[in-house]
């Protein structure tokens, strides 16, 4: 018997600036919820529009000991990396990068939008990576919107994007280092989806236009809001409004944690040395 999943906690996101000075709209971390396990951040950058000249992005930056996935939703970004790595990602299109032992990296604007202007909206998630792989080679898997894994409800109301796992018939072709969802949702006005969610896995909901009435009693999750699901096997999302989100969950991890900007570890010393690599060139640096 299925047992839906309630929402037992509503966590409001805050604005703040990141990188170069882009704006961000974040639910975590912020204090007393640093993580939802195995994800350690999620960031809605934008919608915003860039007047000509005038584009954002995060200038050289490094990581190790987790992975960031960049989905973006309009605009484009171009990215480049001390392995010698470069990319271009486009409206609908998917990176996930795997930090590991460590990478320098950059994702800024493209040089058309950085010219001409034009509107940026996107996401990007960490997910923590176990400390058995906190030290495996950096590696890339990039999706584009037109091979992206899409389904649709029978009655059309409700579409989904599967960045990883799998919905409504559909799997994602990422392979992830421990078992992930990550789910674009579209619903109409009077769309009713169960998606099945593995009884193991943490999961959220992240709502970023219109309401989504989640679980067995139809909570609502505003826009900007953060729904935390308690335990159960499937996932019940509704809504009277246009709505967009995100369903996010994983096996957490269960290890320790520590983390300080862009590396995220098991042990404080392992953040230490993270840093003494990074200031010693040992992570790289970006060719140009």
């Amino acid at each position: 018997m299925k047992n839906a999943r309630e929402v037992v906690r509503l966590v409001a996101s805050h604005r703040q600036t990141e990188g170069g000075g882009f704006i961000i709209r974040r639910p975590f971390p912020v204090p007393g919820l640093q993580q939802v396990d195995p994800f350690l951040l999620v960031d809605e950058m934008g919608p915003i529009d860039y007047p000509p000249g005038e584009a954002i992005g995060a200038p050289d930056h490094p990581h190790r000991g987790f992975e960031t996935v960049t989905y973006v939703l309009e605009g484009e970004t171009q990215h480049e990396d001390s392995a010698g790595h470069r990319g271009f990602l486009g409206a609908g299109d998917v990176q996930w990068m795997t930090a590991g032992r460590g990478v320098v990296h950059a994702e800024m604007p493209s040089s058309r939008l950085m010219k001409s202007g034009g509107r940026m909206h996107g996401f990007q998630i960490w997910v923590n990576l176990p400390r058995r792989d906190k030290f495996i080679a950096p590696r890339y898997q990039e999706i584009k919107s037109a091979t992206m894994p899409t389904g649709t409800s029978e009655d059309g109301l409700a579409r989904v994007k599967v960045v990883a796992g799998e919905a409504l018939g559909k799997k994602a072709s990422i392979e992830t280092r421990t078992p992930i969802v990550y789910q674009h949702w579209s619903l109409q006005p009077g769309a009713s989806v169960e998606q099945p969610l593995p009884p193991e896995f943490n999961g959220f909901v992240f709502v970023f236009e219109g309401e989504a009435l989640v679980g067995p009693d139809g909570r609502a999750v505003a826009d900007g809001m953060m729904g935390m699901l308690g335990a159960g096997d499937v996932v019940k999302l509704a809504a009277k409004v246009k709505t967009e989100l995100l369903l996010l969950a994983g096996v957490p991890l269960n290890e320790p944690m520590v983390r300080w900007g862009p590396f995220v570890m098991n042990e404080a010393a392992e953040l230490q040395q993270a840093a003494d690599d990074f200031r010693a060139g040992r992570m790289g640096e970006i060719a140009r």
